[in-house]
């Protein structure tokens, strides 16, 4: 944590996981360490991925559960909190390719109407982070994370539907991320 905006977000996500969704929590900060990771090819925009990591899955919290749709629940909490960035606030409401599952749920009108998405290499980043990360916070791949919720959920549930049909999106989005981040390593090896 090194900046306003982490050090805004964390004591909110903690406060809203840590005690009733311990396992949700420990993904959360598993994901905020993976956007760290990125701060090589997100340059000024590191620490918005970041605090929108650590906020991603708010949404379940108890306290905020309102719709069953977690990053829209998430989101409009997010839009009622004193000093609320409103890129964090789009970047809850769309992780993961949230538009397909809000399709699925009869919301996309709500989510696209009230939060509207932020630039490609943004959202490929927070889908990456989350879906390279297990429910218990360490590092895994994309195929291994969908399949442990389909596994968690069940393929016919909506969810697994859901998330089978957003596979390609985050498959893709994963190798943009690390072609992204290899090219800037090649980059910054390369002598002068």
């Amino acid at each position: 944590m090194s900046g306003e905006l982490t050090a805004w977000a964390y004591p909110i996500a903690e406060s809203l996981l840590a005690e009733p969704l311990p396992r949700r929590w420990a993904h959360c900060l598993g994901v905020a360490e993976r956007a760290r990771m990125l701060a090589p090819i997100l340059g000024e925009d590191a620490e918005l991925i970041e605090a929108a990591a650590v906020l991603h899955d708010i949404g379940y919290s108890p306290k905020l559960a309102k719709t069953g749709f977690h990053p829209l629940d998430g989101a409009r909490f997010l839009r009622a909190v004193p000093y609320a960035n409103e890129r964090v606030i789009r970047l809850v409401a769309h992780h993961s390719c949230a538009w397909m599952e809000a399709e699925a749920r009869g919301l996309e009108r709500e989510l696209d109407t009230e939060f509207p998405r932020e630039p490609s290499e943004l959202n490929d980043a927070i889908c990456y982070c989350d879906m390279s990360t297990t429910p218990d916070g360490t590092p895994t791949n994309p195929v291994d994370r969908i399949n442990e919720i389909c596994d968690r959920y069940g393929d016919e549930s909506l969810i697994g539907r859901f998330i089978r049909r957003a596979e390609p999106e985050i498959l893709d989005a994963t190798t943009r991320v690390l072609s992204r981040l290899a090219d800037t390593k090649r980059a910054t090896s390369q002598p002068i």
